[in-house]
C-alpha cells in the first residue's frame, strides 16, 4: 500500500474508548486516499478492557508518553495529532515538542461542567503548531461567549458547531442533524489536513 500523504492520530476521550460510535465514524470518514486515520487506547482504558472495571483517566505524564509513542511508531511526512475532549487536549499539549504538522481538537474541555473558572488554556495562549478547535456552540465544557474572552494563540482557529453538544450532537429541534454536524467535522478537519500539504 502507498504511504499516505497524511496520517492523522486520534485519540480518545475520558469516558468511552476508540471503538465508540463517535471515534468510528471519524475514524472511517476522516480516511481518504491521502489520509491516514489510526486511533488507540490509553493505558487506563486498555486496562478497563481487560478487567472489565471502571478505572479514573491515567494522570496527564502518562496520557502524554502514551501519545508521543504513537507518534513515533509514525511514518508519514504529514503527522497530524488529535482526539476528542481529553484527547485533543493531551494533543494540544504535546504538539509543540512533538514538531506535527497540525492538531485538531473535537470538542475542547476548555473548562470543567459548572466550573468556568477552572480553565485548561494557559498552554493554548503560545501554542505554534496550527490547530484545529471543533466546538459545539452547547458544550458546557466551554461555550462561545466564554471562549471569545480567551486570549487564545493565533495559530487556534475555532470553529463552531451549531447546536452541538460536548459530541458535537444536536438537539432534535436543530436545523442540522447529528449526522450532519459530524459530516461537518469531518469536511473541516479534511480541509485543515489538505491545507497542511
Amino acid at each position: 500500500m502507498a504511504q499516505a500523504c497524511a496520517t492523522l492520530i486520534l485519540a480518545h476521550g475520558a469516558g468511552a474508548d476508540s471503538q465508540s460510535e463517535f471515534m468510528r465514524y471519524m475514524q472511517r470518514e476522516i480516511s481518504d486516499s491521502c489520509i491516514d486515520v489510526i486511533t488507540f487506547d490509553f493505558p487506563y482504558m486498555l486496562r478497563r478492557q481487560e478487567t472489565g472495571k471502571k478505572s479514573p483517566p491515567d494522570r496527564m505524564p502518562k496520557l502524554i508518553e502514551s501519545f508521543k509513542q504513537q507518534i513515533e511508531q509514525v511514518n508519514s511526512d504529514i503527522v497530524v495529532i488529535g482526539g476528542k475532549s481529553m484527547g485533543g487536549r493531551v494533543a494540544t499539549m504535546i504538539a509543540d515538542e512533538t514538531a506535527v504538522s497540525g492538531v485538531i481538537a473535537m470538542g475542547y474541555p476548555f473548562h470543567p461542567p459548572g466550573k468556568p473558572e477552572k480553565t485548561r488554556t494557559e498552554h493554548l495562549k503560545s501554542i505554534k503548531t496550527p490547530t484545529l478547535i471543533l466546538q459545539g456552540t452547547r458544550d458546557t465544557f466551554g461555550k462561545p461567549k466564554e471562549v471569545a474572552s480567551y486570549h487564545l494563540s493565533s495559530n487556534i482557529d475555532v470553529t463552531w458547531l451549531q447546536d452541538g453538544n460536548h459530541s458535537l450532537e444536536t438537539l432534535k429541534r436543530s436545523e442540522i442533524s447529528t449526522e450532519e454536524s459530524w459530516a461537518l467535522a469531518v469536511q473541516h478537519s479534511r480541509n485543515f489536513i489538505r491545507g497542511l500539504f
